[in-house]
């Protein structure tokens, strides 16, 4: 079956950088676009970055534009997300999910397969 596995979170002071990285299994990797999410306490899952299936097309949230970077190797069956100049307000459970086909974007409903999770905590 499908998997998706998260790593690379942590705790983190503001400014600072962190790099999650996701391993996919159970799919044809090169087949589904990928995303980024998020989610807070008390607040719903919101989007964060996506990339294309092979890699030529990203989209970002408007919050994190500029400081996330989202990249993905095929040949590794992995999604990352680069994290740098990292606020209080990032911190958040980091999902990342996956969607058959050409669409890379914010809807959470297109995405088939979520991973566990991973923390990420910015502090002051």
């Amino acid at each position: 079956q499908v998997q998706l596995g998260e790593s690379g979170g942590g705790l983190v002071q503001a400014g600072g950088s962190l790099r999650l990285s996701c391993a996919a299994s159970g799919l044809t990797f090169s087949g589904f676009a990928m995303g980024w999410f998020r989610q807070a306490p008390g607040k719903e899952r919101e989007f964060v970055a996506a990339i294309s299936r092979n890699g030529g097309g990203t989209y970002y949230a408007d919050n994190v534009k500029g400081r996330f970077t989202i990249s993905r190797d095929n040949a590794k069956n992995t999604v990352s997300l680069s994290m740098n100049s990292l606020k209080p307000e990032d911190t958040a459970v980091y999902y990342c999910a996956a969607t058959l086909g050409s669409y890379y974007g914010e809807s959470r409903g297109k995405y088939a397969y979520w991973g566990q999770g991973t923390q990420v905590t910015v502090s002051l």
